[in-house]
């Protein structure tokens, strides 16, 4: 079976919104489907049910670790880039004496936790500069007091990638990335960052509320929000608890069993050259896009093709969606934002250019 026919909303529509929420594969849809009827008929209790959460558990950490070339060791489980983002600000303790370096490219999922940190904020302006002025942009607002780098690997509006590992070469500091838009879309290797976040949900197709944080250094982040998971002993008398090692003791608390039945699928699912079958889509959609719209990302970045259409955003996505094509419009900035997957291919991209011209 081919990486197209796993996933059955592609026999009814060019779904080209992977960005927000990636296609549901049939495998995964079954897996979900079987162990809510496991739960419903066998009870969702017992040492077999408990022992086969921690089983899926282990499981996808390591299948998770593997698609960012890490060890299971340094993922901790997430339901969302922006918990994992607010586990590092408040990990780190920031506040008023403390300075971060971002981006005005970053989704509220970063920004969010950042701002509420209360740390002083440096925004470098790259979102109407080519990709390759990021590089100087960002490290000219690094400063003595810089304590942290937190920024995207791809961007969510324009598409274009950050210089992330440059970025770390060459100041050395902590650095948080965003990996919400490249952990399954392009070949990542998220050793080089010393915080890196996975949406499971987008480009790995998991169900909802899934996903992780790679942490270089466990040992370096204070725990501010322990779950029952953190932990291999606790006292309540004490009371006190022992840490779980590496990663795992910044674990989000209980993710639903048939998530996780979902998202183990959903990774066996996900080829070893998606990374490769996405951006030969992405190049094909921006040269069907040339002369149908006003194209922001650049050639050769991520899996995003980000373009000003002829109209309104919101309503060209719209009508786009009557005709059975699924894209996504960005409020706000006056862009449309098409997605292209693994799965992505001439037919759904064909569909795109002609109902745009429609």
């Amino acid at each position: 079976m081919s990486v197209r026919e796993e996933y059955p909303v592609l026999r009814r529509l060019a779904y080209l919104n992977a960005g927000t929420f990636g296609p549901l594969a049939q495998r995964t849809l079954d897996a979900v489907a079987e162990r809510l009827r496991r739960d419903g008929e066998e009870g969702r209790t017992g040492k077999s049910y408990f022992e086969d959460m921690l089983a899926l558990r282990a499981s996808v950490r390591e299948k998770l670790g593997r698609v960012v070339g890490v060890g299971p060791e340094r993922v901790a489980l997430m339901v969302s880039t922006t918990e994992g983002a607010n586990l590092v600000f408040n990990g780190m303790g920031l506040g008023p004496d403390d300075e971060v370096v971002t981006t005005d490219t970053e989704h509220f999922g970063l920004i969010g936790g950042l701002v509420a940190s209360g740390a002083r904020v440096r925004v470098a302006r790259v979102r109407r500069r080519p990709a390759g002025e990021a590089l100087d942009a960002v490290l000219a607002e690094v400063t003595p007091r810089t304590r942290l780098l937190a920024l995207s690997h791809v961007s969510w509006i324009t598409g274009n990638r950050l210089p992330v590992e440059e970025l770390k070469e060459q100041t050395g500091l902590p650095m948080l990335v965003d990996g919400a838009q490249s952990a399954g879309a392009i070949r990542v290797d998220a050793s080089f960052a010393d915080f890196y976040t996975v949406s499971a949900q987008k480009w790995l197709c998991g169900p909802d509320a899934t996903g992780a944080l790679v942490i270089a250094d466990p040992e370096s982040l204070r725990l501010t929000a322990p779950t029952y998971f953190s932990q291999t002993a606790y006292d309540l008398e004490a009371p006190w608890f022992e840490p779980q090692e590496g990663a795992r003791r910044f674990d989000t608390g209980w993710i639903p069993v048939p998530s996780l039945a979902g998202l183990d699928a959903a990774l066996d699912v996900h080829p070893p050259d998606a990374p490769a079958l996405a951006a030969a889509a992405t190049e094909r959609c921006r040269e069907l896009l040339v002369g149908h719209a006003e194209l922001v990302t650049e050639p050769e970045q991520g899996t995003l093709v980000s373009f000003r259409p002829d109209g309104d955003p919101a309503e060209v996505a719209a009508r786009l969606a009557e005709r059975g094509v699924v894209i996504r419009d960005l409020p706000g900035t006056g862009l449309c934002r098409v997605s292209c997957g693994s799965w992505t291919n001439d037919d759904d991209l064909e569909r795109l250019v002609a109902a745009l011209a429609g």
